[in-house]
């Protein structure tokens, strides 16, 4: 389970995340949604231990994230916007050095790495220096990386970004198959995303959480039915659109 307790992060006068509070289950995929700069990336990035909460508490497993770092760390794997990684290195080499960093035993290390490679489509670029790759398969190798050890709690921000939808159906369909006993957290600008793969949405704007409920509820929030004008309502105050103004949209 992932426990987050009144958590903020305040930048000077800033406040990023506004005493915040929220409980993940396992089988539960949770879309983390907001507009640009409404906190999800930041949050993201404390309950992983990138960064450090100006106050309140994340349990991860049952570790504290400040407390028991390696071992709340251990439980997840973790996609940042951007899939960063080094440049430099093949696709072999750098899946190889996260297996070295996440200690993976040399019996386990190749059932981990045959799994991620067959089920991420990375066969055929192994040998590839990562900088020469596409958008489309950095992202992949990022992901790649996250899934490696197999963790209890999957934290992905921009999942699908870069991906054609080919891919997209992919990776969801991935995320479905894995859903059942992990926890994972999702942070999207695609709403059609949250439809296809998440149980509960969370939606957050100016650092507090402004919903929390079932894709399907939120969009029954709107006459037309439509997540979007239910997202645009709560982060804007926007009145939704009506089905008669969606039809001749």
């Amino acid at each position: 389970m992932i426990e987050i307790s009144h958590l903020t992060k305040r930048y000077g006068a800033l406040t990023a995340v506004d005493d915040i509070s929220f409980n993940v289950e396992a089988g539960q995929v949770l879309g983390f949604l907001g507009p640009n700069g409404a906190g999800k990336s930041t949050t993201m990035k404390m309950i992983t231990g990138f960064l450090s909460p100006t106050a309140g508490s994340i349990r991860v497993c049952g570790h504290d994230v400040e407390r028991e770092p390696i071992a709340a760390k251990s439980c997840m794997g973790y996609l940042p916007e951007g899939a960063p990684s080094y440049a430099e290195m093949s696709v072999r080499a750098f899946l190889n050095f996260i297996a070295d960093v996440r200690g993976l035993s040399a019996q386990r290390r190749r059932a981990r790495l045959d799994d991620v490679i067959e089920r991420l489509g990375l066969a055929g670029v192994l040998e590839q220096v990562i900088e020469t790759l596409s958008k489309g398969f950095r992202r992949r190798v990022g992901l790649a990386q996250a899934l490696l050890h197999d963790p209890q709690v999957l934290i992905l921000d921009e999942t699908t970004d870069g991906l054609d939808p080919n891919q997209k159906h992919e990776v969801r369909t991935l995320i479905n198959a894995m859903s059942k006993d992990k926890i994972i957290v999702i942070s999207t600008h695609i709403l059609e995303e949250v439809d296809a793969v998440c149980n509960r949405a969370i939606i957050i704007a100016s650092g507090k959480i402004l919903a929390d409920d079932t894709p399907q509820a939120l969009a029954a929030r709107a006459p037309s039915g439509r997540l979007d004008d239910v997202f645009r309502q709560i982060t804007t105050g926007a009145k939704p659109a009506r089905e008669k103004e969606v039809a001749h949209a």
